[in-house]
Parts: structure tokens; C-alpha cells; sequence
């Protein structure tokens, strides 16, 4: 196949009318100029170039190539062009898979500082439960996941990163125990749990550690959801104090639990994974939103 090189080189010798202009245009010698030229007649098979006095001219049929070969020269350049951003490190997409809490009240915080740095950065979260988000993480089709720990793969890298209290949340009006509610006191309630999950699994912990199994009235894939109930006066539950620092504070009352209860949330990401500035960006708002709650602490 005939190359760029030899496309340019036949073009910059019809635009110069000379070899040896062409040639230092390009930085070459008259005679490597030559043999581009010539490499490219022998592999269209026909002559592209005619001598008129001491200016080199197209033949017809050299006539014929020299718009198409403008052509697939302006492409190539254009191709070239619509990389730059990407070689800069300018734009990228990172996909990130989460869970419903982290994605509502922790998320959207990162990302706009990520933003910040790289307004033109493409950022795809993917909301799941922990055993979608890490399969699909070991197989490449994520990028990055933030999930409630622990976060189990051979091929895959954790970073602690933030610790999120859980609270015990009841209706407006509610009486909360002095130091806090405990098990008993908890299990005595309408409770309103959320279902699976590694939120779930260390809450059924935490009631196991006193000799109490819960029994849930209701259970449910969405934080939100379990407010909203809440806050209608329809029971109590256990949720994470991310996922309550703003909302309904004149619906709900909260909670420190008794003892204390704290999930471990983790930056997740292959071993092997390539750090493409977009998503070294997005690690780095990540551990900045930890700095900035430790220093609140």
C-alpha cells in the first residue's frame, strides 16, 4: 500500500514544481523525495510526475490523483487534529459505578471538582448493587467504583477512603435515649431496613453483636425511599449520615447508635488499570472530599 509520506511528498513536488523544493520543505534530501515519488508510480503503475524545462509538473494522471491526495492528506491531518485533546489530557471519560447513596450525596460533590479541572471530561456513573459493580469493574467495563467496603477480586485494588456513620433515624418528635438507642431498643421499633448490600450486612452485625436478630417490617433498595417512610411516620431505620446531612432535618430526628456503628466506603479499580488523567482527576476530588471532612471533624 502507498503511504501518507509518499502522497505528501508527490503533492509538495506539484505545488513546488521542484524535487528539491519539496525536499526542503519537508526536511528530507532531493533524492529521498524522489524515491517516495517514485515507490508511489510503481504502486499506482502509472507516472505521476513529467519533467517541462527544469519544472516538475503532474502528469494527467498525476492531475488526477493530486485532489484526492489533497484530500486524504487534509483528513489525515484532521485525524490527527482530534486527538490532540486526548494526548493532552484536555477531555477523556471515566465510568464510575456506585451505590444509590454514594452516587446521590457523595458523587456529584467529586465530580464538580473534577469538572472544575477538566470542563470537558465525560463522566458516566452506573448505580448497582456491589457484586455488579465490582464484575463489571474486573471486566473493564468501569472504570473506577466508590462502595461501601469490604470489596473482594484478586485482579482489583481497594483504598479506604472515607468513613460514613451510621444513625439511627426515627419521626419528627420521636424521644431518643440518653447516649444513644441500642439494639433493644431498636428491635422494639417498626423497622424500615435497607435491603443487601454491605450496609445491610454490617447493620445485621451490629444487632448480632447483642444477641438481637432484626426483624424489618419493610425492606428496600433506595435510602431515599426509607425516608420518605420515615418521615411519614411509618417506622425507624438505620442509615448512613451522608445520606442525611441536608435533607428532612425538620421531618426525622437522628442518632448515633449505641455502640457506635461506622461503614468503611472504598476507591475501587483494577490493579492493572491504566491512569488516564480524567481519572486521576477524579481519584484526587475523591481524596480531597475526605481531607476537607476530616479537617470539618
Amino acid at each position: 500500500m502507498f503511504n501518507l509520506d509518499q502522497l505528501a511528498a508527490f503533492v509538495s513536488v506539484v505545488d513546488l514544481g521542484s524535487f528539491t523544493a519539496a525536499a526542503d520543505k519537508v526536511g528530507l534530501t532531493q533524492p529521498a523525495v524522489s524515491l517516495q515519488v517514485k515507490l508511489l508510480e510503481q504502486r499506482l503503475g502509472v507516472r505521476l510526475i513529467e519533467r517541462v524545462g527544469r519544472r516538475a509538473q503532474p502528469s494527467p494522471a498525476g492531475l488526477e490523483l493530486l485532489p484526492q491526495a489533497r484530500r486524504i492528506i487534509e483528513a489525515c491531518t484532521t485525524a490527527e487534529e482530534a486527538m490532540t485533546p486526548f494526548r493532552d489530557g484536555s477531555v477523556g471519560r471515566v465510568r464510575i459505578g456506585s451505590g444509590g447513596t454514594a452516587s446521590i450525596h457523595l458523587l456529584p460533590r467529586a465530580i464538580a471538582i473534577a469538572k472544575q479541572r477538566m470542563p470537558d471530561l465525560e463522566i458516566i456513573v452506573r448505580i448497582g448493587n456491589i457484586d455488579e459493580i465490582l464484575r463489571d469493574l474486573e471486566a473493564n467495563a468501569l472504570d473506577l467504583a466508590v462502595v461501601a467496603l469490604p470489596a473482594a477480586g484478586r485482579s482489583l485494588e481497594v483504598e479506604p477512603f472515607h468513613d460514613d456513620e451510621l444513625l439511627a433515624v426515627g419521626p419528627k418528635g420521636s424521644v431518643i435515649p440518653e447516649g444513644g438507642p441500642d439494639a433493644d431498643f431498636m428491635k422494639d421499633k417498626t423497622l424500615l431496613l435497607y435491603e443487601g448490600g454491605n450496609t445491610r450486612r454490617v447493620t445485621n452485625e451490629w444487632f448480632a453483636a447483642a444477641g438481637v436478630r432484626p426483624e424489618p417490617a419493610m425492606e428496600f433498595g433506595s435510602v431515599e425511599a426509607i425516608k420518605e417512610l420515615i418521615a411519614a411516620g411509618l417506622g425507624w431505620s438505620i442509615l448512613p449520615d451522608m445520606a442525611l446531612r441536608r435533607d428532612k432535618s425538620d421531618l426525622l430526628v437522628t442518632s448515633p447508635l449505641r455502640p457506635r456503628l461506622v461503614r468503611q466506603l472504598g476507591i475501587v479499580l483494577r490493579r492493572d488499570k491504566h491512569l488516564t488523567k480524567g481519572l486521576r482527576e477524579i481519584i484526587k476530588s475523591l481524596r480531597e472530599l475526605r481531607s476537607s471532612r476530616e479537617h470539618e471533624a
